[in-house]
């Protein structure tokens, strides 16, 4: 066999490291576009779950943030709802979506109640998902139907003791403030008082202004027309500062001589496990424009909330703190 020449040798050489390098280029840009997802997101419209049915708190909250969410983020931000099991069933449904930044969910006390409640879980929301973004909190307001005869929140416990269970509450559901609260205050009291879990808000409304149920913890908007119109009567707000919506109001700290009485129902954003930081802090950053803006201020006023504090660190000690006072209220409880 002929021996090739050196032109040749040359040729075949040449075209070995074309070769190569064009390899490497491949080699490069693949790395560039796997990392390009993190870089470049958002691609497409990111879905917020609510754990809950449409009209609820969670449902303004969700819509006034994810608006302006997407005006940040350029892309839409779409509100669905997966209601059922006191919020469990739109939990789980973000806890096992692909952590990609494009499924989150917002949700409050269930959060940090639910596991207490339903024991057969199949998640564990303290470490299946991660926080974003606190977004707003809220006081409920301890009241009675008016034609039931109690004049003060320490008239109604001291009835409640007297009388155990005689005191019919509902809520929308296990592990919502409306029941939280409740709990506390039983446990705060010694005075024992009825749950009643319904599965939303709008039919224990129903019930307690047709006098069915006997008291509620309903938040302060939906109940302020209400007590305005003499249909309920207001007791103490749960808080442990006056409601701007009703100020002559007691706090529970204030009606019974408990200072460290403070309760407050709350919502929060939320993504999968193994969402990458960088996309956890694109979506903490656009959490925080909107929390800042006094538009959705104003909106999250009017419902009768307060923005909470921005980013994800403050609202991972927030809920740490939740768990803290949470957790020993239901444990005794299921005991």
């Amino acid at each position: 066999m002929d021996r090739p020449t050196t032109q040749g040798a040359r040729t075949m050489r040449n075209t070995r490291l074309k070769a190569s390098c064009f390899a490497l280029m491949v080699a490069i840009s693949g790395g560039a576009h796997a990392a390009q997802p993190d870089d470049a997101y958002p691609t497409r419209p990111i879905r917020m779950i609510i754990g809950g049915a449409a009209g609820g708190s969670s449902d303004v909250f969700a819509r006034a943030i994810g608006d302006h969410m997407a005006s940040t983020l350029g892309q839409p931000v779409i509100v669905e709802y997966k209601p059922g099991a006191g919020t469990n069933i739109g939990t789980e449904y973000v806890v096992r979506a692909k952590p990609d930044g494009y499924t989150i969910l917002i949700n409050g006390l269930p959060i940090v109640a639910n596991p207490h409640l339903f024991p057969n879980l199949g998640f564990n929301p303290a470490t299946d998902l991660v926080p974003i973004s606190g977004v707003a909190k809220m006081t409920n307001v301890i009241t009675v139907n008016a034609s039931v005869p109690v004049k003060s929140l320490p008239e109604l416990v001291a009835e409640a003791r007297k009388s155990p269970d005689r005191f019919v509450y509902g809520s929308p559901g296990e592990g919502t403030s409306s029941h939280i609260a409740g709990e506390m205050l039983s446990a705060r009291t010694g005075a024992r008082f009825t749950h009643t879990p319904y599965r939303g808000n709008a039919q224990a409304m129903t019930d307690l202004l047709g006098g069915t149920l006997q008291m509620g913890f309903v938040n302060t908007p939906v109940a302020a027309p209400f007590l305005k119109e003499g249909r309920l009567r207001a007791l103490a707000v749960t808080s442990k500062t006056r409601s701007p919506l009703l100020p002559d109001v007691p706090t529970v700290a204030e009606a019974l001589n408990l200072p460290d009485f403070d309760f407050n129902g709350w919502f929060g954003l939320f993504a999968p496990r193994g969402t990458p930081p960088a996309i956890i802090a694109r979506l903490e950053q656009a959490a925080g424009k909107a929390l800042a803006d006094p538009k959705v201020d104003k909106i999250f006023v009017d419902a009768g909330a307060s923005a909470m504090e921005p980013g994800a660190a403050s609202f991972a000690k927030f809920l740490t703190e939740e768990r803290n006072k949470i957790d020993p209220l239901l444990d005794k409880r299921s005991k």
